[in-house]
């Protein structure tokens, strides 16, 4: 199975990237063959029209919306770009999947390949200056030194101005590879210097096909799935395999009928609060106790001294707590505007009832409850609803109290 086999639904972007592998492979090729002891900078991106030139490239931006597959295309790359199949001599194309390269870089294992992923709602100064000395060494076994950053968008001001001279002046056999939702979450600077590439949401079809051959999830969960989510690729495999993910959406498509009156209302963003809550604490009693006894015992916290920490350590601790609470905020953030979404979605089926449009439901499992919601409105109250739910999600960016915002939505979907 070659490595582009999950990148679904992305034809052209796949069929670029191959190219840029095998220009990649015969880069690496002749510089072995004529012993070269560096190599010389990889080409710019290419201009628009502009025919003749290396597909390949140092600096990569996959964007796209999310559930796209960027970031499952970003390690489809790398591991080409890794490929040490025999096959390449006889004219096979990189990426065969098989090899230890591909093998190791898809597994997230290869020593050339740093994928890095942030549960912070932020990628700061310090951990982009780790990346940038990183990606100055040279690769130690494999083809090239690969960065895949698949948070580009949570770089901060001053962590993209670090990542700006590394893009800028990178070092031979280096690529970085950026995903973020789009091309405006990256600054100016960076993105004019990456090659681009735009993802688009999946059929729905190719979800669930993916879903079947890849998850071995039953061809009606599967379509169920991708359905339900709209071509999502990771929340559709959540929702054919995760019955709390399950449970947890059936409840958020309740919450419609539910918001008769203003005690209604409030009860049910508090319940969607608490939900979110609850998320965060099933992550936090996951990770944080183990993150904390590894650190005690790294600093020396022994058993036999009472379990008290060495002097001076006290600021390694704190600085883990303030970690540990920055990313139970973000998963109570994202489990929320999982269930937005999932509402959305809801209103989007009312709407699509209401003006008679030719398009299946993506919650064909409620149509009962859609059905009550379209005999009982109008097509502008459906889209003041709509609005209104886009609006908490804005509001939950921009640091509003969760709670607050929430409230808001549920008395404005009530009001209509």
């Amino acid at each position: 199975m070659a490595v582009w086999d999950d990148v679904v639904g992305q034809d052209r972007v796949t069929e670029q990237l191959a190219a840029a592998a095998r220009d990649a492979d015969a880069i690496v090729s002749s510089d072995s063959a004529a012993g070269a002891a560096a190599e010389a900078p990889l080409g710019q991106p290419a201009a628009a029209g502009q025919t003749g030139a290396s597909q390949m490239t140092h600096a990569w931006l996959f964007t796209g919306p999310p559930g796209s597959g960027g970031a499952t295309a970003a390690r489809a790359f790398a591991a080409a770009l890794q490929c040490v199949s025999p096959d390449r001599a006889l004219g096979g194309a990189p990426g065969c999947g098989f090899c230890d390269g591909c093998h190791t870089t898809l597994v997230g294992t290869h020593a050339d390949v740093e994928i890095v992923r942030t549960d912070l709602l932020s990628i700061g100064v310090k951990e982009t200056r780790d990346l940038v000395r990183r990606a100055s060494l040279s690769p130690a076994g494999g083809r090239w030194q690969v960065i895949v950053l698949e948070d580009a968008d949570r770089l901060t001001e001053g962590a993209g101005n670090v990542l700006l001279k590394a893009v800028e002046e990178p070092a031979p056999r280096t690529v970085w590879l950026l995903c973020a939702p789009s091309i405006e979450d990256v600054l100016p600077t960076i993105r004019s210097r990456c090659r681009h590439l735009t993802l688009r949401t999946p059929p729905v079809s190719a979800v669930a096909d993916v879903l079947v051959r890849r998850d071995g999830i039953e061809p009606e969960a599967a379509a169920r799935a991708a359905r339900a989510t709209q071509g999502h690729i990771g929340r559709a495999r959540r929702l054919a395999t995760d019955e709390r993910t399950r449970a947890r959406r059936a409840a958020v498509l309740k919450l419609p009928l539910r918001i008769d009156d203003i005690g209604g209302c409030l009860k049910a963003a508090q319940e969607l609060i608490d939900a979110a809550g609850e998320d965060a604490k099933q992550v936090a009693e996951e990770v944080d106790a183990k993150e904390t006894e590894e650190l005690r015992a790294a600093l020396g916290a022994a058993a036999g001294t009472g379990g008290r920490l060495p002097r001076g350590t006290a600021g390694a601790m704190k600085e883990l707590q303030d970690k540990q609470k920055r990313r139970s905020t973000r998963t109570q953030r994202d489990s929320l505007d999982l269930a937005l979404i999932d509402l959305t979605g809801f209103y989007r089926d009312v709407l699509a009832l209401q003006v008679g449009a030719s398009v299946p439901l993506a919650n064909d499992e409620v149509r009962d409850s859609i059905q009550r919601i379209a005999a009982g409105s109008t097509p502008e109250r459906t889209l003041r609803r709509i609005e209104a739910v886009i609006a908490c999600r804005g509001a939950l960016d921009r640091n509003v109290a969760p709670l607050l915002a929430v409230e808001a939505m549920t008395a404005a979907l009530r009001a209509g």
